[in-house]
């Protein structure tokens, strides 16, 4: 039970990897322990906080049906962004959420309007935890734009889950922040509740 009545922003950045992208990434990817995360972290935190992600099709799903599940989430705990660039690939749970926030192309460039998404969805909210589960190359740019951003907030890099995450965790996640249970505890319902909810 959360001990406070204030909702919460908690940010998501979480995918998982597609084999055709850097080997990197799906060479230590859990896809099992990345589902798992996404769940227990929508599960645990969803009836009291609210979790703003942008939309990977990989993980949005995931959150719907812990929506379903639950049955008595609010939809304005869950905030989604997509950029305008992908509305052709959007998965078919978008519709389901009241929630999705539409970012514009820029220049019809990639890069550009993704940046532009990240912008939007690290700026319009105050974020009290970030958390970071799996994912490819947005991983690494959405940690270094959010710590910048939210210098005072928890970070979960959750590295158990591999991926770029691991590489967050190994490689820029401060020395005196790393903590075992990020690394080797698959008792993800545990750790949120402990983190994000305690």
């Amino acid at each position: 039970m959360a001990t406070s009545n204030k909702i919460k922003n908690i940010f998501l950045s979480a995918s998982i990897p597609l084999p055709e992208r850097d080997p990197k990434y799906i060479g230590t990817a859990d896809i099992i322990a990345i589902r798992d995360s996404v769940i227990a972290l929508a599960s645990t935190v969803l009836p009291y906080h609210r979790i703003v992600w942008g939309g990977h099709p990989s993980i949005t799903p995931l959150i719907y049906y812990v929506m379903e599940k639950l049955d008595i989430i609010i939809p304005e705990h869950v905030v989604l962004y997509q950029s305008k660039l992908f509305e052709n690939f959007f998965p078919e749970d978008n519709n389901k959420f009241n929630n999705v926030i539409l970012t514009d192309i820029v220049e019809n460039d990639r890069d550009k309007s993704l940046l532009h998404m990240r912008e939007r969805m690290l700026s319009e909210f105050e974020f009290s935890a970030a958390v970071f589960i799996g994912g490819m190359e947005g991983i690494e740019t959405e940690y270094n734009m959010f710590i910048e951003k939210h210098s005072e907030a928890l970070l979960l890099p959750i590295a158990s889950t591999g991926a770029a995450t691991k590489i967050v965790y190994d490689n820029f996640f401060p020395e005196e922040m790393k903590n075992e249970r990020f690394l080797k505890d698959y008792g993800y319902m545990s750790l949120f509740q402990k983190y994000l909810m305690e």
